[in-house]
């Protein structure tokens, strides 16, 4: 039974490290991960609780930004959409462009989630984390770089960083935000609505991993899972409104500096 006051500290860690995420794209699994491995718990313990909190302050995070109108998630089958008319009844395309890009960020999480988990039970991670916080910090340059200049959308972009940053989520418990958020940026994606984004599709992402390490037969560490929950959901409200008021120009300098740190975290929390 752990003592009341680490409870506590553990709910107003959770806070602040999901504020972040939600408000600049990423850090929820990034900066717990190694703060609960200093505290004495093991890997196996700490990531699948990880995945339990982020899975459901993943989904309300967009559905605030949503709500807030950081992003316009609008999922209802676009009958005009070239798939639809081809595929009649049996096809699905959602309406706005940032459903479609979430709905492909999720796909792309079942194979990289599924696949990471089965490595992390039997390989180190300390090359992955040094590969992942170098790209990360690489592309968190790029968006100051070039957040003033247009860039075009690349869908092709969308599809490589979704399963590469759902690969990672699943393996280390962090990764995923930053990759995908600053990825999304430097695809064209609006800055705002990239956090939502992520927010939506890194959900699906946990989901996956979560079933997957279950299956595995891994179970999840009751004793911090609901204290990360609260703290992580009791955030998100906050962080919506947060990014609503932030002007776009500026709001990509923070995230393009915060993606900067989060990549240098990664790599000097390497293991």
């Amino acid at each position: 039974m752990l003592a009341l006051n680490f409870l506590i500290l553990i709910v107003l860690i959770a806070f602040v490290a999901e504020y972040i995420d939600s408000t600049l794209g990423g850090g929820y699994g990034t900066l717990l991960t190694p703060i609960l491995l200093l505290f004495g718990f093991s890997a196996v313990a700490v990531v699948p609780a990880i995945l339990l909190s982020e899975l459901f302050t993943g989904a309300f995070a967009a559905f605030m930004h949503h709500r807030v109108g950081n992003v316009s998630f609008d999922f209802k089958n676009d009958q005009e959409s070239e798939i639809v008319k081809r595929l009649g009844k049996l096809g699905y395309m959602p309406k706005s462009i940032d459903s479609k890009i979430a709905i492909v960020l999720a796909l792309c999480s079942t194979i990289g989630g599924i696949l990471a988990v089965f490595i992390a039970v039997s390989i180190s991670k300390s090359q992955l984390n040094f590969f992942i916080g170098l790209i990360v910090l690489v592309m968190g340059i790029l968006i100051l770089i070039k957040r003033k200049s247009g860039i075009k959308f690349s869908w092709k972009k969308i599809v490589s960083l979704g399963a590469l940053a759902s690969f990672n989520k699943s393996l280390s418990g962090g990764g995923y935000g930053p990759l995908v958020t600053s990825g999304q940026i430097l695809s064209g994606v609006n800055t705002k609505s990239s956090i939502a984004i992520t927010s939506f599709s890194e959900s699906f992402t946990c989901l996956v991993g979560l079933i997957t390490y279950i299956a595995l037969g891994k179970t999840i560490n009751w004793s911090i899972a609901p204290f990360l929950m609260a703290g992580a959901l009791l955030s998100v409200p906050f962080s919506a409104y947060s990014v609503k008021r932030m002007k776009t120009d500026k709001f990509t300098l923070i995230v393009g500096v915060a993606i900067i740190i989060l990549g240098v975290t990664t790599l000097l929390n390497m293991r």
